[in-house]
């Protein structure tokens, strides 16, 4: 029966990172990955150029039951110290907006510079390989295909629930329950919404197009891109919101943040009295989008037609837009699972189970959620250096 230090189980982003963590330290390490390929969430992430950190990351960028959970491992292994990997790998990236980095080429380039890291520090990796069974009675032994393996330590990397093709989605929840442990109830995050089929005919003309806004809830508010589609709203504010909607709630939406559209509408009324709202509200965003918000919203009448009344409800409609989500697209175009592990039974220093020595759980499978841009990946390295720096 072989034996390693440690078995990470899953050679994604929090995986990878962990057998890099524990390897450093000398530490015999296997990682085990269902899939032929390692990493491919990183592939795909950015649009194929992994954004694959936020320069401005922090605890409050991330979502969890225990708000203060995130702060240790997030101290242990930041931003700065993954730029640094990136740098030493010579890796070209650059900041596209909010502090989100981009690799300038493709997403290959991290799961290269990790396969790279692995090699150097004679990490065991093994692809397309099925974990069967975790059992534990001093050591633990892990059945993947015929073999059956031991160690001191298993690392629980395998994602959650979001993006069902890459799969087998659920394995850590599954872990996790064998073991005893609680669970934070699961749903789809940073996803796109479904309108209702009323929704979906008023605003067909759009789909396709974007515009700046901020939306809000009752919990919290993004000001970035909003985009309408064929079944309701996505774009990154949209995602952001996600997070932090439930069925049922209302989302409040601010189509011109930043714009006071009663006085600006009551200078051009005075100004250019005869001038179409249309025209008027084409100005403000495109002329696709004001003739179907005057189609559905308001008449297209002269602007010295409109009553202060009408004004008022003008500015009311554009400021604080209130929709009614009918749902979300899912876990299969959701990028993240909201919920997991509770983090209730984890040490934060380390990721591991306090009352099961050995046993960890790192990454997605866990209930800290970040917000879009950067702020799952860095979870990922922060959470599996984390645990593989306390690989005993």
């Amino acid at each position: 029966m072989k034996n390693y230090d440690a078995i990470i189980i899953g050679a994604g982003a929090a995986g990878l990172m962990c057998a890099i963590s524990a390897a450093s330290r000398n530490k015999r390490v296997l990682v085990l990955e269902h899939a032929r390929k390692v990493g491919r969430k990183i592939l795909m992430s950015g649009g194929g150029r992994c954004n694959f950190t936020n320069m401005y990351t922090e605890p409050d960028n991330f979502l969890s039951h225990n708000p203060h959970f995130c702060k240790s491992a997030l101290s242990q292994y930041t931003q700065w110290d993954f730029i640094d990997l990136v740098q030493r790998y010579n890796v070209p990236y650059h900041e596209k907006t909010l502090g989100q980095l981009f690799c300038d080429h493709s997403s290959k380039d991290i799961v290269n510079l990790l396969l790279q890291e692995c090699q150097r520090l004679n990490v065991d990796i093994q692809t397309g390989v099925k974990v069967t069974s975790i059992t534990r009675a001093v050591n633990f032994k892990v059945t993947a295909g015929a073999e059956t393996l031991e160690s001191a330590a298993v690392v629980i990397a395998t994602g959650g629930l979001s993006i069902p093709s890459m799969g087998p989605h659920g394995f850590g929840y599954q872990v996790a329950e064998e073991f005893g442990l609680p669970l934070i109830k699961q749903q789809a995050a940073l996803v796109p919404f479904v309108m209702n089929s009323r929704w979906q005919n008023a605003f067909v003309d759009l789909a396709g197009s974007s515009l700046n806004v901020t939306a809000s809830n009752s919990q919290a508010s993004f000001q970035e891109g909003m985009l309408f589609t064929h079944k309701g709203l996505s774009g990154p504010a949209i995602l952001q919101i996600s997070s932090y909607w439930k069925p049922g709630e209302s989302v409040t939406i601010d189509c011109l943040p930043g714009v006071n559209v009663q006085q600006m509408l009551l200078e051009a009324r005075q100004e250019n009295p005869n001038q179409q709202l249309k025209t008027w509200l084409a100005k403000l965003t495109t002329k696709r989008m004001a003739e179907v918000m005057c189609r559905n919203w308001f008449q297209d009448e002269r602007l010295q037609n409109l009553s202060n009344k009408d004004v008022q409800s003008i500015h009311e409609k554009l400021t604080h837009l209130t929709v009614y989500p009918e749902s979300t697209e899912g876990y299969k175009t959701a990028e993240v699972t909201l919920g997991g592990v509770d983090t209730a039974v984890l040490s934060s220093k380390s990721m591991m189970v306090r009352d099961i020595p050995g046993l960890y759980f790192i990454g997605e499978v866990v209930d800290v959620t970040g917000h879009l841009g950067g702020f799952n990946f860095q979870w990922a390295w922060s959470s599996g250096w984390a645990a593989g720096q306390a690989i005993d």
